[in-house]
This record gives C-alpha cells, sequence and structure tokens, in this order.
C-alpha cells in the first residue's frame, strides 16, 4: 500500500495535465460549494420567518462549517492510506439528504440536523476531490489546484444570486430546488470515481524508489521536521484568519448594508455576489502566478494588499463599495489554492491529511468566527464588528515568517 501512495503522488508528475478531469472535478466542486451556500443564502429568510437571532445564525453556520471542515483531515488520514474513489458520489448523496431536509425543516433544531448532513457531504468530498485535482495536474499543480478551487468558490458567489432571485421569492421551500444540483453532482462524481478507481488500478505495483548519495544527517532532518511542523502550523493559522475575514464579509456584511445603506435585501446580496465572484477570478489567477513568482509570494501579497482596502470598507458610501469589495475579494482570495499547493510541498506524500488541514480544519476554525462574530455582532452591533473583520488582514504580516518555495524544495531534495 505503501507503494501505492509514492507512485500516486508522483504520477502527477510523470504525465501530461488531464484537463476533462480538472474541469468536471472543478464543476463538482462548484455545484457542491453551491449547495454549502445555500445555507446562508437562506439567513434573511430564517430571519424574518422564524426570528432567529445572530447568534443563533451564526450557530447554524458553525453546525455546517464545523462538520464539514473538522471532519475533512480524519478523511484525509483514511485516504492517504486507502483511497477511496467512491467516497466522493457518497458523500454528495448525504448533502442530498441534507438539502431536502433544510427545505422542509420547521424548527431551528431540524435545520442544525439538516445542515450536519450537508457538511458531512462536504467533508467526504474535499480530501478525495483536491486529490483528484493532485492526480490529474501533471507538472502545473498551481493551475491544477486553481481550476479545482475556482469551482467551488464560484459556487460560493452564487449564494447571494440565491437569496436574490430564488429563495427571497420562494421562501425555505425554493430549497428543494437544490436537490437537482445535488444529484447531478452525484452523476458526475460516478465518472470521477470510475476515472479514480482506473488510476489506483495501474499505479498499484511497487515503485523503485531512487539511491541518493547519501543519507542525510540526523540534525538536517529533525530541523526540518520543526520548520515543517511550524510552517503547517503558521500556514493553518493564517487560512483561519483568512477564514474568520471571510465570513464575517459573507454572513454579516449584507446585514451590515442593509443597516447603513438604507437598501432592501435582495440589494444587499450583491455586495456579497462581487466579493465572491471577483474572489473567484483571483483564486484562478492566483494559481498560474504562484507557479511563476513563488507561492509564498503570493500567500503575503493576497493578505498584506487586501488589508488597507479592507480597513476603508466600513466608511465608503455604498457606490465605492461595490469596487472595494471587488478588489478585496480578488486579492485576498487569490492565495486560496495556493496555500493547499504550499502546504502539499511541505509535506509530500500526504494529499489528503494536507488538503484536510488547510481547506478543512483551518476553514472549520474559521467557522468558530461566524459564530463569535453573530455574538459579537448582538453584543457591540454590526458596525464595530464589520470594523473587526476588515482588521483581520494585517496578520499577513505573519507570512514573512514562512520558508521561501526554495526552502522548501531543499529540505525534500
Amino acid at each position: 500500500m505503501q507503494a501505492q501512495k509514492v507512485k500516486l503522488d508522483t504520477a502527477s508528475t510523470e504525465s501530461s495535465t488531464v484537463y476533462p478531469i480538472l474541469f468536471i472535478i472543478g464543476l463538482v466542486h462548484l455545484l457542491n460549494d453551491a449547495l454549502q451556500s445555500v445555507v446562508p443564502a437562506l439567513f434573511p429568510v430564517l430571519q424574518n420567518s422564524m426570528g432567529l437571532t445572530f447568534t443563533q445564525l451564526g450557530l447554524i453556520a458553525f453546525a455546517l462549517n464545523a462538520t464539514s471542515s473538522l471532519i475533512q483531515p480524519v478523511v484525509g488520514i483514511i485516504t492517504d492510506k486507502r483511497p477511496s474513489p467512491y467516497a466522493l458520489p457518497i458523500g454528495l448523496t448525504f448533502s442530498l439528504f441534507g438539502i431536502i431536509g433544510l427545505a422542509l425543516a420547521p424548527s431551528f433544531w431540524v435545520i442544525i440536523i439538516s445542515v450536519l448532513f450537508i457538511g458531512l457531504g462536504s467533508a467526504a468530498f474535499h480530501p478525495e476531490g483536491s486529490r483528484v485535482a493532485y492526480m490529474a495536474a501533471g507538472n502545473r499543480r498551481g493551475l491544477a489546484q486553481s481550476i479545482y478551487q475556482v469551482g467551488g468558490n464560484s459556487g460560493q458567489a452564487l449564494a447571494p444570486l440565491m437569496a436574490a432571485y430564488i429563495l427571497l421569492p420562494l421562501g425555505q421551500k425554493g430549497v428543494l430546488w437544490f436537490t437537482v444540483v445535488a444529484a447531478a453532482a452525484v452523476i458526475l462524481l460516478f465518472y470521477i470515481a470510475a476515472w479514480y478507481k482506473q488510476q489506483v488500478a495501474n499505479t498499484n505495483r511497487p515503485v523503485k524508489q531512487k539511491k541518493t548519495p547519501q543519507a542525510k544527517s540526523s540534525r538536517k532532518i529533525n530541523g526540518n521536521r520543526r520548520i515543517i511542523t511550524f510552517s503547517i502550523c503558521l500556514l493553518i493559522f493564517l487560512v483561519f484568519a483568512r477564514s474568520w475575514f471571510h465570513a464575517g464579509i459573507t454572513n454579516f456584511y449584507a446585514f451590515y448594508a442593509i443597516e447603513n445603506y438604507g437598501i432592501p435585501i435582495a440589494d444587499s446580496q450583491i455586495y456579497i455576489f462581487v466579493f465572491l465572484g471577483a474572489g473567484a477570478v483571483g483564486t484562478f489567477f492566483g494559481g498560474p502566478l504562484a507557479d511563476r513568482f513563488g507561492k509564498r509570494l503570493i500567500i503575503s501579497l493576497s493578505m498584506l494588499g487586501s488589508a488597507p482596502l479592507a480597513l476603508l470598507l466600513p466608511f465608503v458610501g455604498p457606490t465605492l463599495a461595490y469596487i472595494l469589495v471587488a478588489i478585496i475579494g480578488f486579492i485576498i482570495l487569490s492565495s486560496f489554492s495556493v496555500t493547499v499547493v504550499y502546504a502539499q510541498e511541505l509535506v509530500p506524500g500526504r494529499i489528503g491529511l494536507v488538503s484536510g488541514l488547510i481547506v478543512g480544519l483551518a476553514f472549520g476554525m474559521g467557522a468558530v468566527g461566524s459564530v463569535a462574530l453573530g455574538i459579537l455582532a448582538d453584543w457591540i452591533g454590526l458596525t464595530n464588528t464589520i470594523i473587526f473583520t476588515v482588521c483581520l488582514p494585517f496578520i499577513g504580516l505573519l507570512t514573512f515568517f514562512l520558508p521561501s518555495d526554495q526552502k522548501v524544495r531543499d529540505m525534500h531534495s
């Protein structure tokens, strides 16, 4: 089984990029994250129909994101040891049941249970979806992860449009339309799973290991392990901060716009769409830019470049806010796929675990931000909460403590 894992991880560097698989897994990522995005998109409807507080909305977001995220590293560890192609369609079937439950939920606690099912489906999908993208990448890992991740970000960007044009007119039962989306994702994932299973079958043979000129000293090995451990922990913390910022904008900025600009709910959702849509474009360009200029540089620029603009956001008018949220979304989400590839190169051979940690656990810690920001909004008001949120990108100063791309390559040479 160890030989199989080595071969699967090296296959991407020995073959050409498989674009059809990348585009299909990217499309399914879009569908999966669109299903997840139904939950926050439904918040204004639930607040009006059930009288939910910001704290309860934060708890719903926490239940979704914590389930979908915290389980991902566990799935990654299991699938690193034993690849599981059919975990992909099975996982999305859980999401299908969750969508049905969400549409018919009569109470707050039934909503919580339904979003747990959606979260479980997403937890099963993401580590194996990232592995499929890695296997199909060839030598273009940054581009491959960008294609995969831009699908997810595009799905999230659909949330405000879904709220404005489907959920607000149709109400909670309008969620039933998304059963079609879930069913389409399941069908596509059966095709992906068949390709994935064939790749495993083709590579399930021993691989001759290259002999190194001399063994590394134990001091160097231990030093590298300390650097890798520190770097992974720091990277998770940076993604954690980015996720808090993301949660603040996507979950609460619409309410801020309604309160401060005096606009209707449907119009407030356009700000979120602009932020997430520009972020999806940034995610696509971030990977190729990282392939060319370096991953650590793009990670640094994505946070520090957006920080001063984010600080201006609460103090501008409604028109300028459209421009700012677009630029901020493009810049800060340009590192979304890059952090995954950077982590995969820090810990080669553990694709599922690393993907689960960066996309899953770190984003799950961001789910804590949804609860904290909801409590903060009830306590000190929306305006002060948004001001706190826009200060978070300055944590990007810590990126200078990450090792350079060359140092990461040297540690594993």
